[in-house]
């Protein structure tokens, strides 16, 4: 493809051009599913270097190409690479070309132009086991179709190297990469396509191969803010340890099977986002435990114990795919009895102790396990030498008490990540990270498939797994002293805790979503908020108004911290001690405010959605803008959800009738 498809100024504030660009092109390389939805993800197969053609053997004359500075000297490996045996035609010079940067400079390489490729096997010996084969037989059979006078090819590529001299040959950089679509609900998903970096002709399927619009109105927006961003990141890269085709096959199948449970979801929480979520966290265990079958050349399915098994969900769904397991979880939630019997979930309190370990258990999991979380490697290690673990940090918690930061330089997510990882090496295991497909912010999981010990070093390492539990306490205190144990598992009683000074969660969780605050009090609060977004301009509480929609005040959007500024001391207190904090009744107040990104503004109604609502839900409220914006409801009063006024006020709704899954 030999044609602009699209043009856009890239502004760099930070100076991170040149070297951004590329990095910008490696974001579309490696991950194009962060720009191209309709895919699962990228896998680079094969990386090398090349010789194009020159242009003049077919009477061409470069182009005019980029200035001297963008040039540099090629670096060794280059050097070393025109003089090896498997390179393309083209003549040896007797210095090196100046063709890019030096490869261990910021980026490591230079672009050679839109990279496409094609979805046949190579015409070669070499079959597609083996990549760097199937790379060179493709990059053989392609330099013969340029060398054959393929002319406005050759002319766009060869301006990547326009000034060197006339008889230095044209580097490029190949890559061979798979490019995996999304499976879709109602349709079988394309093949995986093998890509390479350059391609004669384009076929846009819209989704394997993008659509020329489509590379020139969203992929250069793309690259642009990328080329300004640094890529650098704290995370390992998503769903490194499973195969993709298979993770994207498997997880749409099992949001097909389980999205019934969205309509029937009886819990507060929102059964879209938990839902898919678990959907999704059982797909990758599904996949890794299914590899780790083969490799160990079992057939049985591997047990499972979820501690802080929550609402019992992915427990559930694990169960159902035919794998042995229960959940256990301090309190009990309502969705449990729709499970059915084949699913087992126990209520009860888990204190790391002797009488909680798990010897015929294959994994041990913790998905958003809070105070257990840093136990899980300890209980899987102690349980059996055969046992693993996978767990999903969430909320930072050490092994008595919440966790303490130590570290500035870090964010304290990736701490604590690292605190994690620290507890399973301690523990013996070799511990790897990867980065689940999930909606969440915490998507990072460990796991532990492996020991660093021989069996017969158990006790030795046992030893070491107590003294690291004492090191992260301190020097007990002196009633501790008389009940722990020298080895760290408790003392006495057979079954005593590991640690003094551990507390499972509270059987029943406290409320903190404003329920237990005066009414009054909150009201003033929201007007106080409501005050300051319309820069002071008075309200008018209880004077219902309906002003022009077309001069309607949308107020200012402040940040959190400036709002808590214009609050007294005694109210955020009030409101941390009782709901959590100021965004949380921000939140909670969702008919008034917006919070996006740490900043708060009024709700504009007219950017709404329209939602199926069943006919008593609607008008069972005051419409708070109707009641106390100064320029009224922006709605007139036949689209707005809410009454403007009691005439239009209705009773609330009678709760619905216990659903059963289907």
């Amino acid at each position: 493809m030999a044609r602009e498809v699209g043009r856009v100024a890239v502004p760099d504030p930070g100076a991170r051009l040149p070297g951004g660009f590329w990095e910008a092109v490696a974001v579309w390389l490696e991950r194009p599913q962060v720009v191209n939805k309709r895919l699962c993800g990228a896998r680079v197969e094969a990386r090398r270097s090349a010789v194009l053609p020159r242009a003049e053997a077919c009477g061409l004359r470069p182009s005019a190409g980029p200035e001297p500075e963008e040039r540099g000297a090629a670096g060794s490996r280059a050097e070393e690479e025109r003089g090896s045996p498997d390179r393309g035609a083209g003549p040896r010079p007797e210095e090196p070309a100046a063709v890019g940067r030096d490869p261990e400079g910021p980026g490591g390489r230079r672009a050679r132009g839109p990279l496409a490729g094609d979805s046949g096997r190579p015409r070669g010996p070499a079959g597609w086991d083996d990549a760097a084969a199937a790379l060179g037989s493709l990059w053989d059979d392609f330099s013969a179709g340029l060398a054959g006078c393929r002319a406005d090819l050759l002319a766009f590529l060869s301006r990547s190297a326009a000034g060197s001299r006339p008889e230095a040959p044209l580097d490029v950089e190949l890559v061979l990469r798979t490019l995996v679509p999304k499976a879709g609900p109602r349709r079988p998903p394309p093949a995986p396509r093998r890509e390479v970096v350059v391609q004669e002709r384009w076929h846009a399927d819209g989704v394997v191969q993008p659509s020329p619009s489509w590379l020139g109105e969203e992929l250069p927006a793309r690259l642009a803010r990328w080329s300004a961003q640094s890529r650098k990141s704290d995370f390992s890269a998503t769903l490194s340890l499973v195969p993709v085709e298979q993770y994207s096959r498997t997880y749409q199948a099992l949001k097909e099977k389980y999205r019934g449970l969205v309509k029937v979801w009886p819990e507060v929480t929102d059964p879209e986002k938990f839902v898919y979520e678990d959907v999704a966290i059982a797909t990758y265990l599904l996949i890794l435990w299914e590899e780790e079958r083969a490799e160990r050349g079992v057939v049985a399915k591997q047990s499972f114990v979820d501690l802080g098994c929550g609402n019992g969900l992915l427990a559930h769904i694990l169960s159902n795919e035919g794998h042995p397991g229960r959940g256990i979880d301090v309190r009990r939630r309502k969705i449990w009895e729709q499970y059915g019997p084949q699913t087992r979930l126990e209520e009860a309190a888990i204190t790391p102790s002797d009488a909680t370990l798990f010897p015929g258990t294959d994994w041990l999991l913790g998905n958003h396990s809070d105070e257990l979380t840093p136990w899980i490697p300890v209980i899987a290690a102690r349980s059996s030498y055969d046992c693993r673990f996978f767990v999903l940090p969430c909320c930072f918690f050490d092994f008595a008490g919440k966790y303490r930061r130590r570290q500035s330089r870090k964010t304290q997510y990736r701490e604590y990540l690292d605190f994690v990882r620290e507890v399973g090496v301690a523990c013996g295991f070799h511990v790897q990270e990867d980065c689940l497909r999930i909606p969440s912010t915490k998507r990072v999981c460990l796991v532990g498939r492996s020991r660093t010990y021989p069996a017969a070093a158990e006790a030795e390492l046992d030893e070491q797994r107590a003294r690291y539990i004492r090191s992260r306490q301190g020097p007990p205190s002196p009633a501790a002293r008389g009940t722990a144990h020298p080895d760290g598992r408790g003392a006495g009683e057979a079954g005593g805790p590991w640690l003094p000074g551990f507390q499972p969660r509270e059987k029943a969780e406290p409320v903190r979503n404003c329920a237990g605050l005066p009414r009054a009090f909150l009201d003033r609060v929201v007007l106080q908020v409501a005050g300051l977004l319309l820069r002071g301009r008075p309200l008018s509480p209880g004077g219902a108004r309906s002003g022009a929609v077309q001069a309607w005040d949308g107020g200012e959007s402040r940040a959190l911290a400036e709002v808590a500024r214009a609050l007294d001391t005694e109210t955020l207190q009030r409101l941390k001690r009782e709901c959590g904090g100021l965004q949380t009744l921000l939140r909670n107040s969702h008919q008034v405010f917006e919070v996006v990104n740490g900043r708060v503004h009024f709700r504009d109604w007219r950017e709404e959605r329209p939602q199926e609502r069943r006919p008593d839900a609607c008008k069972t409220r005051i419409c708070w803008f109707f009641a106390h914006h100064p320029d009224g409801c922006v709605l007139p009063a036949h689209r707005c959800p809410f009454a403007h006024g009691p005439g239009e006020l209705r009773p609330p709704l009678t709760p619905k009738k216990k659903q059963q899954l289907p």
